[in-house]
């Protein structure tokens, strides 16, 4: 008799997977422990064995398609056994879609026939899908192309520069082909698991394959339009041709550009300055370096200086605005603190601490230290201390229960010109004053480089959130999901404090604990605060 199997719960936050592959296709014999299927989860990937022997007779959903936990995944049974019913059963229809595979019986012969010409794209090796590049990314934004349409790709080249919520990542080629499609062109979005591009040999039809993953809304027409996105670099040398041979400075400060333009300018001793980048936010792509003329340069700064006039131009009183999309980083930033306020009953705690003895501890440490120690690693030692006494501060809120973490990961917020980025500092507990200032200055450049990968922000159990370089003397800070606690911390300013029944000045930082309350009581977070207030008052304790 036929078996169901069912999407199982992969890891303890899984609520949905995504079929990386199948190694098993329909009609073929499977035996126990053979490899089935690899299933990407919120976590990672994974690979699916057969538990049983059997025929696989049917798939719940091709490569690249999504099934919620306790989904139909597969069928087993024998050949040529009738699994319509038991599809019907569990999908809620009598009918299995298009595009799953089912194997044919006996008396559904001239049924298989008519179904042969639809588009079974979980065999094909050609589609290439937006992939998951972060566990919160619901969407790319594609930053540039390093492949057009008919270039040759090979295997590890990269294939485009993909803007997550956290990053802007390089995307490789996992195969040998042609580039026949782009699903999106630079500065679109694409939705993660939606059709990225298709990579085959030529003379591939691509238009019905188009036409199955888009839902049938592309049309042969629609395809084609792809491939004559690089025809306007043909008219650049002519236009080029009649531009000043001087150059002028179109970039000043930081200079966004992708890796492989950053490599192209490197190697053909090109200037990042002078180059105007056609990318989102003015990101520099390999296309701006291989369209790039000293001319072309100088009318590119000539048509941006035109904006400031204009805007300056704009009489008073006049309404005047410009709106800005919505980066991928600022959505997510919006949904999970928005999600973070309202859904975890914050309350604060603040205490007052002298830094007297930290500033002359520092002081005397950077005398003979090999890296330069400032106030925040200070900060962030004594909280890892103070942690692995206040073990309930160091919890997380899971939903049907709340895990008390006996690791110290602290996440540092950074602060970039998109938004805000928060890296995790492994272990913080066993790690000296040394080590964290390396690692977090190291994190900093990551973070500001867009160089930072999805393993360095994962996994936080707490977050110190540190505005005082800013001259802040107190704040609240949103608690980052699904820590239970987060950190902001001030400014040190001189006020007057009692000493030895005298008022004398002193060196004094304010610092306010967010708590989850379904997780920290007032109690525990105020006994927290007191453990960490002892430790920078008297250093030395953090050295012992």
């Amino acid at each position: 008799m036929a078996e169901v199997i069912l999407m199982p719960r992969l890891s303890d936050t899984m609520t949905e997977g995504v079929i990386a592959a199948w190694h098993k296709n329909v009609g073929d014999t499977v035996k126990k422990g053979d490899l089935l299927a690899e299933i990407e989860t919120d976590k990672a990937t994974m690979e699916l064995e057969s538990y049983q022997d059997g025929v696989l007779l049917h798939i719940g959903t091709p490569r690249g398609g999504k099934l919620q936990v306790n989904d139909l995944l597969a069928i087993f049974g024998k050949a040529g056994e009738d699994v319509s019913a038991l599809i019907a059963q569990n999908t809620g229809t009598a009918n299995a879609p298009a595009a799953v595979q089912t194997a044919p019986t006996p008396a559904a012969a001239p049924a298989t026939t008519a179904s042969t010409s639809a588009v079974d794209v979980s065999a094909m090796e050609e589609v290439v899908l937006m992939p998951r590049l972060s566990d919160t990314m619901t969407e790319g934004v594609i930053a540039g192309w390093h492949k057009k349409v008919g270039d040759t790709v090979k295997k590890g080249e990269v294939l485009a520069d993909i803007e997550t919520d956290k990053a802007t990542m390089e995307l490789e080629s996992y195969k040998d082909g042609i580039l026949l499609y782009q699903g999106a062109q630079a500065g679109e979005k694409i939705l993660v698991n939606d059709l990225l591009c298709i990579i085959g040999q030529q003379g591939l039809d691509i238009a019905p394959i188009v036409a199955a993953l888009k839902g049938g809304a592309a049309t042969a027409s629609s395809v084609q339009a792809s491939a004559p996105a690089a025809q306007p670099v043909t008219t650049a040398p002519a236009i080029a041709a009649t531009a000043p041979s001087t150059t002028q400075v179109v970039n000043e400060g930081r200079i966004f550009a992708s890796p492989l333009a950053k490599k192209i300018a490197k190697e053909k001793g090109i200037d990042l300055k002078f180059v105007k980048g056609t990318g989102e936010h003015g990101r520099i792509t390999r296309t701006d370096l291989e369209n790039y003329t000293p001319g072309a340069a100088t009318s590119a700064a000539q048509s941006t200086s035109a904006t400031p006039s204009m805007v300056a131009s704009v009489p008073a009183g006049t309404v005047s605005f410009v709106d800005t999309p919505v980066s991928q980083m600022r959505k997510v930033i919006a949904k999970r603190l928005s999600e973070s306020l309202f859904t975890a009953p914050h309350f604060y705690v603040t205490m007052k601490i002298n830094m007297d003895a930290a500033i002359k501890a520092r002081t005397l440490l950077n005398e003979t230290a090999t890296a330069k120690i400032s106030f925040n690693d200070m900060i962030v030692k004594a909280t890892a201390l103070s942690l692995k006494q206040h073990p309930k501060v160091n919890s997380s809120w899971m939903g049907d229960f709340i895990r008390e973490n006996h690791h110290v990961n602290i996440g540092i917020a950074v602060a970039v010109d998109e938004g805000l980025l928060v890296p995790v500092l492994r272990f913080a507990d066993g790690l000296s004053l040394t080590q964290i200032s390396g690692s977090v200055k190291e994190f900093a450049k990551k973070a500001k480089d867009k160089k930072l990968q999805p393993a360095d922000w994962e996994g936080s159990t707490f977050t110190i959130s540190n505005l005082g370089m800013f001259g802040i003397d107190q704040f609240t800070a949103i608690i980052n999901p699904p820590d239970a606690c987060i950190l902001a911390v001030g400014g040190i300013a001189q006020e007057p404090v009692v000493k030895n029944g005298q008022i004398v000045p002193g060196n004094v930082m304010n610092v306010t604990l967010s708590c989850d309350h379904r997780v920290v009581d007032g109690a525990t977070g105020a006994a927290f605060l007191q453990t960490l207030k002892s430790l920078l008052e008297e250093p030395l304790r953090m050295l012992a």
